[in-house]
């Protein structure tokens, strides 16, 4: 039986899961094990070979490739890891060793570009968008991050969708783009990127700074449709029009079929109507915009189900 293994490698837990096919309705087996980070980089190693041999005892099956999703960017030229908040992984030889313990070719991509590409092969984008060409995939929760997916359309049959990696492993990462000079500081050493500005606890650093109460963005999204909070108000505002100026920056450069907006962020309606409408404002041609904006289909299951479509 042919079979799509794919492994999320998360802070907390790794979950493992094997497809018959590239459907969600294809789910053969699906498990999950803690992280356990505390104990170190070859501990996790460890973690992994105990699911993926579990995974083979429970099925009788054995994989020919198997994608993982990651907490962060396998840098080609290093052949190492970076970028990872789970912080024992920065600097390793990640893919190497994994394909070394496994005994198997592996793939790596970031939960974004892994989000992206459940959604364009078995999520929302086939069946709104299904000749697309390119997919954006967001990220907005904690973090704020991007990742690329490309089909060649040019001829048929069309080709597998791929990921768009880049030279560096950078490819789609907007979440550290500049978007307010002299902004707030982040962890990757600039000031004002996308992720100080539009990410949840950002936007909540900020209507704490302006009203001195801590609220959780469920909230003030709560007292912003009340229409008795100001500071609701403005946070909002600055949610819409900063998204805007930044997802135009996408437009502008990749001009994508469509855009999935993952994360907890991504179930504000508000993006996809009033979001929308900011970013004309910055768009080339800024008539119309014709990129479908969608909300993901698969909910957390895309970083695995990416992870298996690698």
């Amino acid at each position: 039986m042919k079979s799509y293994w794919g492994v999320d490698l998360g802070g907390t837990k790794i979950e493992g899961v094997i497809l018959s096919a590239s459907s969600p309705d294809a789910v053969v087996i699906r498990q999950r094990i803690d992280t356990e980070a505390h104990e170190g980089y070859d501990h996790i190693l460890n973690q992994i070979v105990r699911l993926v041999d579990r995974l083979k005892a429970e099925t009788g099956l054995q994989p020919q490739h198997i994608g993982f999703s990651t907490p962060g960017t396998f840098d080609p030229a290093r052949q190492a890891m970076k970028n990872c908040n789970t912080t024992v992984l920065n600097g390793k030889p990640l893919k190497q060793d994994l394909s070394r313990l496994l005994g198997v070719p592996v793939a790596l991509a970031n939960d974004a570009n892994c989000l992206a590409l459940a959604e364009a092969t078995m999520g929302i984008v086939p069946d709104i968008v299904p000749d697309y060409q390119t997919v954006f995939g967001v990220i907005m929760g904690t973090g704020v991050g991007g990742g690329i997916v490309v089909r060649n359309t040019f001829k048929k049959p069309y080709k597998r969708p791929f990921v768009l990696n880049g030279l560096q492993g950078l490819g789609g990462e907007w979440g550290h783009n500049i978007l307010e000079e002299n902004g707030h500081a982040c962890y990757c050493g600039k000031r004002g990127c996308v992720e100080q500005v539009i990410s949840g606890p950002a936007l909540q650093r900020y209507y704490k700074q302006v009203n001195g109460q801590d609220h959780s963005m469920q909230e003030i999204i709560k007292q912003y449709q009340s229409g008795n909070d100001l500071v609701a108000s403005q946070t909002v505002n600055r949610l819409l029009e900063f998204f805007g100026r930044g997802i135009a920056t996408i437009i502008n450069m990749l001009d994508p079929d469509a855009i999935v907006i993952g994360g907890g962020l991504g179930n504000i309606d508000l993006l996809y109507t009033e979001g929308v409408e900011r970013a004309r404002k910055y768009v080339f041609n800024s008539r119309e915009i014709h990129t479908r904006f969608l909300k993901p289909k698969l909910g957390d299951s895309a970083g695995v189900f990416g992870a298996a479509m690698l």
